[in-house]
C-alpha cells in the first residue's frame, strides 16, 4: 500500500482539522477509523488506487456540520471545489471520488456506483457495540439538543433497529468477521428493548463520569 506523501501531508494538515466542526460521532477519530477500515477492504481488490481510497475516506463526512441530512452531497461538493486535489487526480478519478462520497451513506436508496463507494460505505459502519451506543447517543444529542437522556435512548433504539435490525437498511459489501460478530451482538441487544436502554444508560453514564462526553 503506497499513499502519495504530498497528498497525505496536505490532507492531514488541511482537511483533518475541518472535522473539529462536526459533532463527536463524525469527528477526526471517526475519519481515521474509516480510513483504516477502507485500507483493509481495499487490500482485497486488485489494482486499487489507494490514493483515491484515502481521499474518499478523508472527505466523506467533511460537510456533516453543515447539514447532516445532505452531508454526503455537501461533502462531495467540498471535495470537488478543492483545487489542490487536481494535482493528484485526473478528471475521471475525481468523478469516481465524488460519486463514492455521495454513495457512502447507509440509508442511500441505491448501491454505490463503484468499488470505491462500496469500500468506504462498508468501512463507515460501526463494528463494536460500544461504538454504536456512543455514536447513536452523541449524534442524537446533536440532532435533538432538547431531548432528555431517556428520550435519546428511545431514539437510539428505534434508529439502530432500522439500521441494524434483521431487515435493516445498512448494507455491507465485504466479508468481515468483525462486522459479523458485531451484527450478531447488536441484534441480540436490540431484541430486548429494556436491556438495550439499560445497557446504553450504563455505558453513557460511565463515559460522562470519565469526562469523555
Amino acid at each position: 500500500m503506497n499513499i502519495n506523501d504530498n497528498l497525505k501531508k496536505y490532507i492531514e494538515e488541511n482537511i483533518f482539522q475541518e472535522y473539529s466542526k462536526n459533532e463527536p460521532a463524525h469527528n477526526v477519530e471517526h475519519i481515521k477509523y474509516v480510513i483504516n477500515r477502507s485500507f483493509k477492504f481495499a487490500d482485497t481488490v486488485p489494482n486499487i488506487n489507494y490514493d483515491m481510497v484515502y481521499t474518499i475516506a478523508a472527505y466523506h463526512d467533511i460537510g456533516h456540520h453543515i447539514d447532516p441530512k445532505r452531508h454526503e452531497i455537501i461533502s462531495a461538493e467540498i471535495m470537488l471545489k478543492d483545487e489542490k486535489l487536481k494535482k493528484f487526480f485526473s478528471k475521471d478519478e475525481l468523478k469516481i471520488i465524488e460519486e463514492a462520497i455521495e454513495d457512502h451513506r447507509a440509508s442511500a436508496d441505491h448501491e454505490p456506483r463503484s468499488i470505491y463507494g462500496k469500500i468506504v460505505s462498508t468501512a463507515d459502519r460501526n463494528n463494536t457495540v460500544e461504538a454504536c451506543l456512543r455514536r447513536s447517543y452523541t449524534y442524537g444529542k446533536k440532532l435533538e439538543p432538547d431531548f432528555t437522556d431517556e428520550e435519546l435512548f428511545e431514539r437510539a433504539y428505534k434508529h439502530l433497529n432500522m439500521k441494524f435490525g434483521k431487515n435493516g437498511y445498512a448494507k455491507f459489501f465485504f466479508k468481515d468477521e468483525e462486522y459479523e460478530n458485531f451484527l450478531k451482538e447488536i441484534r441480540e441487544l436490540l431484541a430486548d428493548k429494556k436491556l438495550f436502554i439499560d445497557t446504553q444508560r450504563t455505558y453513557i453514564s460511565k463515559l460522562k463520569n470519565k469526562g469523555v462526553i
